[in-house]
């Protein structure tokens, strides 16, 4: 069998090109003679036609807007489609006049996103019969991904996060939802996270003091005679305690010699002045 050196194509060599070393241009299989049905020819068996709203993220009464199930390498890729079970041709004009509006809007809310430089729009339409206009989005500052090789490189680029695709989905089908129509993307949910216990500080010695000393209402001594007075009430005070009969503490054996020396409250307001 002859190996096949048909020389590689110009593309092959433009920077956006998602490949390089060596390769081989396939051989070229003959022309059928009846071309297969596409999908979804027959309206009844139309996989589009069948999908519930739910499975978009924004509807309205003509025209639908779906996406993947899952992210992928851009920032966004979206598919639109008519209600009706038509193919791009065969639109009334109605729809064809709908499907320009329908487009540049959907162009710009894709391209409000942030970190989106470009939006190709792309229509191919050998897969399936029911019309479907696909939208993709070029990560901005990515020159590489420029051009007509932006779709392959949606498979090759590291998946996004899911929580970023989501809200994505929820940005657009909102501004969508501003034209009219109803928006079914949400925003993922935050994961909240809360302490499985609560941590009931204990008190200290330390804290009880400060805690005593702000709701204590006295009035603050202004003069060293207040002080000493303030003294000599005090341990008036603890006398008076200790004088109380069935008082264990009142035993005087158990008086001590500093108690004598601090009940002159008149001698020492007189050695302060």
């Amino acid at each position: 069998m002859s190996e096949n050196t048909a020389p590689l194509p110009d593309f092959t060599r433009w920077p956006s090109f998602p490949f390089e070393g060596d390769m081989r241009v396939k051989k070229l299989a003959p022309p059928v003679d009846v071309e297969p049905p596409r999908s979804g020819e027959d309206a009844s068996e139309c996989v589009s036609c069948s999908t519930h709203d739910d499975a978009y993220i924004w509807v309205s009464e003509r025209w639908r807007v779906r996406a993947m199930d899952r992210p992928t390498g851009l920032p966004m890729v979206l598919i639109l489609e008519c209600r009706s079970h038509l193919d791009l041709g065969d639109l009334p004009n109605l729809l064809a006049a709908e499907l320009g509006v329908m487009t540049v809007r959907l162009e710009r809310a894709i391209r409000s996103l942030d970190g989106v430089a470009r939006v190709h729009v792309n229509r191919w339409g050998d897969g399936s019969a029911h019309l479907h206009m696909w939208f993709l989005a070029r990560p901005y500052g990515r020159l590489q991904l420029r051009g007509t090789f932006l779709s392959l490189w949606d498979d090759i680029l590291p998946v996004i996060p899911e929580a970023q695709w989501r809200e994505n989905l929820a940005l657009v089908a909102a501004w969508l939802a501003d034209f009219g129509g109803k928006a079914n993307a949400e925003p993922a949910h935050i994961a909240w996270e809360s302490p499985s216990t609560l941590t009931v500080p204990i008190p200290t010695a330390t804290a009880a003091a400060e805690k005593e000393q702000a709701t204590d209402d006295s009035p603050r001594p202004q003069t060293l005679g207040d002080v000493q007075a303030a003294s000599a009430a005090a341990e008036a005070e603890v006398r008076a305690t200790e004088a109380t009969p069935g008082n264990p503490r009142s035993t005087p054996a158990q008086r001590q010699p500093s108690d004598e020396l601090a009940a002159e409250p008149a001698d020492t307001e007189s050695r302060s002045a």
